[in-house]
């Protein structure tokens, strides 16, 4: 196989992993809390992340890597993913997961107009117009097609999702300038936010009796969601000969979400869903677009 195929296997690996998550918050959050999830499938991803680097004969250089990089590593840890995925299994607790999930591909615009204060960065008008087209589609997923009559259909939901896109668009942000290398990174974070959701959940919830469906579903969560997915789109940025090529990839991940949430969650999916889910793809396309056209013509 060529590079720039296997670029495209893992690629469409991520992608493929990426499509069931939603699908797999839903059923284990019929077994679990939100924060019991966050503590099961954090200890899941960190444990496949320390596999993974073991695989690769490189765990000494988590050691070194934490005594330089702890602070950091305790900054990003407490937003992603303690207070990431606290926020956006919420959402999904709240929302069915068909309104969640499309919702939570607005993060990629939101970083875009996040930078504009937190980077100093001019507002463009691709900005502008994907903001506008992205956010009626999210109005016509909140109010289910009622968008004149404002009525949402749970605006708490709403509001949960709305805020895990605003935490991953600045874990993003401020994840630019990190120094560490991408998994030895994402092991330390999970590695700190392991005691504070221990420490969240002994405060709340409780441990409780944990169902085997629901540990499955949390392990599932957090090797496919957190840890082993995150590895094969690096693999897949890495390999390929177009950062395009590989990025529109993701384009394939909604549909193929919703389809799993109908037929193994078994919601029905609302007309509204799909088109509030086409604005905002639309949206991200058309800011790609507007984006690129002035960098062709210069």
């Amino acid at each position: 196989m060529s590079r720039q195929g296997k670029a495209y296997a893992y690629g469409l690996a991520a992608v493929l992993a990426w499509s069931t998550v939603a699908t797999a918050f839903k059923i284990s959050l019929e077994h679990l809390t939100p924060a019991q999830l966050v503590l099961y499938a954090s200890t899941a991803s960190f444990l496949v992340l320390l596999g993974v680097l073991a695989a690769q004969r490189r765990l000494p250089e988590l050691a070194c890597a934490l005594r330089r990089h702890w602070k950091r590593s305790l900054l990003l840890g407490a937003v992603n993913p303690f207070v990431y995925y606290l926020v956006l299994f919420r959402a999904y607790d709240l929302l069915p997961a068909q309104e969640a999930q499309a919702i939570n591909y607005t993060w990629a615009l939101t970083m875009t107009l996040l930078a504009i204060p937190l980077l100093k960065q001019t507002p463009r008008r691709a900005d502008v117009v994907a903001a506008l087209v992205c956010y009626l589609g999210v109005l016509v997923i909140a109010t289910r097609g009622e968008v004149l009559a404002l009525h949402f259909s749970n605006f708490e939901g709403l509001v949960y999702a709305l805020a895990s896109t605003l935490l991953w668009a600045g874990y993003w942000i401020f994840n630019a300038k990190d120094e560490r290398e991408p998994v030895i990174g994402l092991a330390l974070n999970f590695g700190f936010a392991l005691p504070m959701a221990l420490v969240w959940c002994l405060l709340g919830d409780g441990l409780g009796q944990a169902s085997l469906s629901g540990l499955l579903g949390a392990a599932y969560v957090g090797a496919f969601e957190m840890g082993l997915t995150f590895v094969a789109w690096l693999m897949a940025m890495k390999l390929t000969e177009s950062t395009a090529r590989i990025a529109n990839l993701i384009f394939l991940s909604p549909l193929l979400s919703l389809a799993l949430i109908h037929l193994i969650v078994g919601e029905t999916i609302y007309p509204s869903t799909f088109v509030g889910l086409a604005l905002i793809l639309g949206g991200l396309a058309l800011q790609k677009w507007l984006t690129r056209a002035p960098a062709a013509a210069a």
